[in-house]
């Protein structure tokens, strides 16, 4: 026995000196350079790609399989003379027992000057999708009896092969060194690169964590954008299982180019990574996210890899300043009316989402002084449909209108001060000045109120409610809106809540469809005090009291200048338990009756308020004019009546109003106009013209109705001295006629 094995000894020592001496004259004598044609066919027949081979081959043998590649590419056989990848150089070695085990042990894998260009053709096809196909042959050959295609009659078929085992893995390390990748689609017109990419890894080993490194310049175009990027982390996979694991990844860089408008955005992302191809599920925890001063946590999770992904999940972003962060990442913030909105942001939600839709479950969201909760959600990405379902403890809307602009500005300082010139003279004539100048300059902006090309596109579904909603300096409680856009046509369902113990509901319609959007409202109010919707520039209001109104009105522009000149439709309105302020009616009607008994008033003119018990009337607008043709005011002693116009466009009135003396119930505290039995029922006339803010305070006598009330008072004296003379000496049909003779 020991012979025998002294012999097999013997015998397996020789064998291995044959393989060594046979490798070493392989690797010495046979030169893979001299058949460069022989495998560029053989790349053609059986990989079914071009491979072009312009630098050298070298290659060992014997323990190792050694190869080293110099200037190849790889193109597919439909266009030969365009590769897809090109390299400078790729080496590798290869233990060679092993491989007959089917395991591939290799030291250092080195990749170097890797260029792979992807494109996709204008019908959509890419290069890539050629690779490894044959060329199609030009007659398809029929296939011959008892080919292997095609089992003989009487031959059995043949047994499926045994499911292969797959080749393990185990390589020393992987580097990669100035590797380039390019993508362009010629359909869209997008082009992406990646540059400089170096990958460096650790022992590449099957069910244990591998070190990973990589480095790249990632840039795009339209628009351009180019970022540097480094990532980390430890790989690991069980391609039986179907599990892919990315723990500790931790990526980061810097991003610049014209989204970003000339700014930087330095970048990081971090967390565990998980794709289980098996269970059809991928996962994203302990998620942490930074770009400049946004600081964000969370979990991702996607379900049904195989259909359509589901997306679950949860994002925190911690408070920062809004405004300063947008600016960072080149968003410029429109002007706002309040310069420090959007300093306070911070947002928790759960995400449910698709490749289609994503929605913003369960949100919180501070927004520097409000609190908003619900959903907001993008039900169809391609459709821009937004669903918004939001309740906010308060929200002052004011403080995030755009800003007016200069000119707007300057209109409106104007127009102060033509009003505050005619209000400082209506208060130091008390009645007696002329009446004020017409108003000339415009109330209005002709700033760009709506972004018409959004809204055209725009889906929406608005369910919005606030505690309290400050609008137009105007705080409703309770506050409701619901609104729904589609293809141009915004409806607001509603918008209502309480105001100052009273409520308000209004609903419309923008169509924005044509080339100047078209505007029409309805509108209820009840019971809501009026001052707070008419101040003038001394924020003293002209009015106080309670207002009803009802309203249907439209208008067309995208400016307040062009809806206000375009405005048309009708309201009426009430204003009951009412205040006329610093406009004494009583002092203008002891002028009108002063100037009738032809007597001068002994004290100086005071202004005070005039309370009334109801001012009611209905307007029609056309084109920015309201004609109001039946203007009352109840006040105690006195009935007024009126008709006039309202200039909305210059926010001006003239109206000619009739005070009628009810009889003598107050005290005069004047003797020059004591109220004379024969001026009870006589209608005094006054004129009211001036800006609007002025209110009464712009009502003057007016002297030449007052001639012709002089006439009739004149009548009412004779004949109450014509009754004196003939009592009843005269039959009453001859008394009847006298009378209508005096009122002519």
């Amino acid at each position: 026995m020991k012979a025998f094995g002294k012999i097999l000894g013997l015998v397996i020592l020789g064998l291995l000196l044959i393989i060594v001496a046979l490798g070493f004259a392989l690797t010495h004598l046979f030169d893979p350079n001299d058949y460069k044609d022989e495998i560029r066919q053989l790349a053609r027949d059986k990989a079914h790609v071009e491979l072009t081979l312009n630098g050298d081959i070298g290659w060992s043998l014997f323990p190792w399989l050694g190869l080293e590649l110099h200037e190849a590419s790889i193109a597919t056989l439909n266009n030969p003379k365009v590769p897809f990848a090109d390299l400078q150089m790729l080496g590798l070695s290869v233990r060679v027992l092993p491989l007959l085990r089917r395991e591939v042990q290799m030291s250092d894998v080195r990749v170097e000057g890797l260029n792979l260009t992807l494109a996709r053709d204008e019908h959509g096809h890419g290069n890539w999708e050629d690779i490894g196909k044959p060329l199609p042959a030009a007659t398809p050959a029929a296939p011959a009896e008892g080919s292997a295609g095609t089992p003989a009659p009487g031959e059995a078929p043949a047994k499926p092969a045994a499911a292969e085992r797959p080749v393990k893995l185990d390589i020393d390390s992987l580097t990669v060194n100035n590797a380039k990748v390019q993508y362009s689609d010629a359909q869209s017109g997008q082009s992406f690169s990646a540059e400089s990419i170096q990958l460096s890894t650790g022992a590449v080993h099957e069910g244990v964590n591998i070190p990973l490194t990589m480095t790249a310049f990632f840039s795009a175009g339209q628009p351009a954008l180019r970022a540097r990027t480094e990532l980390k982390g430890e790989l690991r996979f069980d391609r039986a299982l179907k599990r892919y694991q990315f723990e500790d990844m931790k990526l980061s860089g810097e991003a610049s180019g014209e989204p970003l408008q000339g700014k930087t955005m330095t970048f990081a992302a971090q967390g565990q990574l998980l794709v289980d191809m098996a269970a059809n599920v991928a996962e994203w925890n302990g998620l942490k996210l930074s770009a400049n001063q946004l600081r964000a946590l969370g979990e991702l999770n996607v379900r049904d890899l195989n259909s359509t992904p589901k997306l679950t999940g949860g994002l925190s972003i911690a408070q920062l300043d809004l405004r300063t962060f947008l600016d960072s990442v080149g968003v410029a913030v429109p002007p706002m009316a309040d310069a420090a909105t959007l300093g306070k942001f911070e947002l928790v939600s759960r995400l449910e989402g698709s490749p289609t839709r994503l929605a913003l479950e369960d949100l919180a969201v501070k927004l520097d002084d409000s609190t908003f909760t619900g959903r907001l959600a993008v039900d169809d990405f391609a459709k821009q449909a937004l669903r918004v379902q939001l309740k906010a403890d308060t929200f002052n809307a004011d403080r995030y209108l755009p800003a007016k602009s200069e000119a707007a500005t300057g209109a409106k300082a104007a127009r102060q001060a033509e009003v505050q010139q005619n209000e400082a003279g209506a208060l130091a004539g008390a009645g007696t000045t002329p009446l004020p100048d017409a108003p000339t300059k415009t109330a209005w902006s002709t700033d760009k109120l709506l972004p018409v090309d959004r809204l055209r596109v725009l889906d929406l579904q608005a369910d919005l409610s606030f505690g309290v909603l400050t609008l137009e300096q105007l705080p409703i409680q309770n506050a409701v809106l619901k609104a729904r856009g589609q293809g141009g046509l915004i409806t607001l369902d509603t918008l209502q809540g309480g105001l100052y113990n009273g409520d308000f509901a209004t609903k419309g319609t923008l169509d924005v469809r044509p080339a100047v959007p078209q505007i029409g409202l309805s509108t209820q109010v009840n019971r809501v005090p009026v001052e707070h919707f008419i101040k003038s520039q001394t924020d003293t209001p002209p009015v106080k009291g309670l207002l009803t109104l009802s309203s249907n009105l439209t208008g067309s522009g995208n400016s307040q200048k062009a809806l206000i000149d375009t405005l048309n439709g009708n309201a009426s309105f009430v204003i009951n338990n009412g205040v006329l302020v610093n406009a004494n009616l009583e002092q203008q009607l002891c002028q009108g009756i002063a100037t009738l008994n032809r007597k001068a008033l002994s004290g100086e003119p005071r202004g005070k308020d005039t309370p009334f018990q109801e001012l009611k009337g209905s307007l029609v607008l056309r084109n920015g004019v309201a004609s109001n043709p039946d203007l009352k005011v109840r006040i105690p002693g006195l009935t007024v009546n009126g008709h006039g116009d309202l200039d909305l466009r210059v926010l001006g009135m003239d109206y000619r109003v009739g005070v009628i003396v009810e009889g003598d119930k107050r005290d005069m505290p004047d003797p020059a106009c004591q109220v004379n039995e024969r001026y009870v029922g006589l209608e005094f006339p006054l004129r009211c013209r001036g800006p609007l803010e002025l209110g009464a305070k712009a009502c003057r006598v007016d002297k030449d109705g007052l001639g012709k009330l002089a006439g009739k008072a004149l009548g009412n004296k004779l004949q109450e001295k014509l009754n004196e003379k003939l009592g009843d000496k005269v039959s009453p049909e001859l008394k009847d006629a006298l009378k209508g003779l005096f009122k002519r």
